[in-house]
């Protein structure tokens, strides 16, 4: 347990000893508070606080007399173990070359490392492909973050964005005929059923003056991705998109847009709509996500148009082959070509 400069005025880190253990452990067998057993030892309230917490005997172990279950030489030797295996969790995938390029390969394919963890140990239930290896997500962003790992968080999405300010978007226009999407089937709602699907556009940087954009769609419960560059936001262009990607699926139950006025012309598509409320896009959370996706290809402030359709094709096939936790690390693609979702293409 480190002891921080605001605890204690000093400037070096220093850890909670066996001494200090005992005493806790005594005075919280005397029914003292947690903020006086601080006073008492010279630490912040919050420091004793987390001790008392994270090194407390677990169910099941002998009980003590104090009603926190704290006995001083059971927490001294969790706090040791914890801090061996803490500083070991890098070393191990320092020393393991074949475990190491595995993750490095996967960091450079953009997958995260909750990802490549989980796809290990999907991996290695299977005898035929078994990796010999793992590495949880906890291990591995140790690594990262040592010195060992740091020549490789420049593969991390976290290392290249920050939280973005959400800014409200002003409906510039009437939407005829608009449907709340609290009318959405409940198959959408729940993703209890696939192909319900939520649309977005991506735009260019103001400062580049280009009006080239994304229309991008999201399969909800398959959370599969599909992209298409239109010249601007001409609610002719985006319904010429959105059709385009339906060519290659086998059915779009519904589409989930907001309120901007490249949807004005939404009852021309082939598809049950449906509309956010105003300043809620959080309604389809999906492709929003899925946007800062493709933010890591390509980041806010670009043209979008002096990108290939090349370029775009392959970084939503990167996306779309990630190893996803919430599809039990199948990719998108996986999971919609298994359900038939996709239509047979040369």
């Amino acid at each position: 347990m480190e002891q921080t400069q605001e605890d204690t005025g000093q400037k070096a880190y220093t850890h909670i000893d066996q001494l200090e253990r005992d005493r806790i452990q005594s005075l919280l067998d005397q029914k003292i508070s947690h903020a006086e057993i601080a006073r008492i030892i010279g630490r912040h309230k919050s420091t004793v606080g987390r001790e008392i917490a994270r090194n407390k005997r677990s169910r099941g172990d002998i009980p003590v007399v104090n009603a926190e279950d704290y006995e001083s030489t059971a927490a001294q030797h969790k706090a040791y173990v914890s801090r061996k295996y803490a500083k070991y969790e890098g070393k191990k995938i320092n020393e393991h070359r074949a475990l190491q390029n595995y993750i490095v390969a996967g960091l450079q394919a953009h997958w995260n490392p909750d990802e490549i963890s989980g796809n290990m140990k999907r991996l290695n239930k299977k005898p035929a492909t078994a990796l010999g290896f793992y590495a949880s997500k906890t291990a591995i962003y140790a690594w990262l973050y040592s010195a060992w790992g740091q020549p490789y968080c420049q593969y991390l999405d976290s290392a290249q964005y920050k939280p973005k300010k959400r800014h409200p978007k002003a409906i510039r226009a009437i939407i005829p005929d608009r449907v709340s999407i609290t009318e959405r089937p409940l198959g959408a709602t729940n993703r209890s059923r696939y192909g319900h699907y939520e649309g977005d556009t991506m735009v260019s940087g103001k400062r580049t003056g280009a009006t080239a954009a994304f229309t991008v769609i999201h399969e909800r419960k398959a959370r599969y991705l599909d992209v298409r560059k239109i010249a601007n936001l001409r609610p002719s262009n985006f319904n010429a998109a959105v059709t385009a990607m339906q060519e290659s699926l086998q059915t779009m139950r519904s589409l989930s847009l907001d309120n901007g006025i490249e949807n004005r012309s939404h009852a021309q598509l082939d598809t049950n709509t449906y509309f956010c409320d105003p300043y809620s896009s959080w309604q389809k959370g999906g492709v929003e996500n899925s946007n800062g996706l493709l933010r890591a290809f390509f980041p806010k402030g670009c043209d979008l148009g002096n990108y290939t359709e090349t370029q775009i094709a392959t970084a939503v096939a990167i996306i779309n082959n990630k190893p996803r936790k919430i599809l039990g690390y199948k990719s998108a693609v996986q999971v919609m070509t298994e359900r038939g979702l996709l239509r047979q293409t040369e």
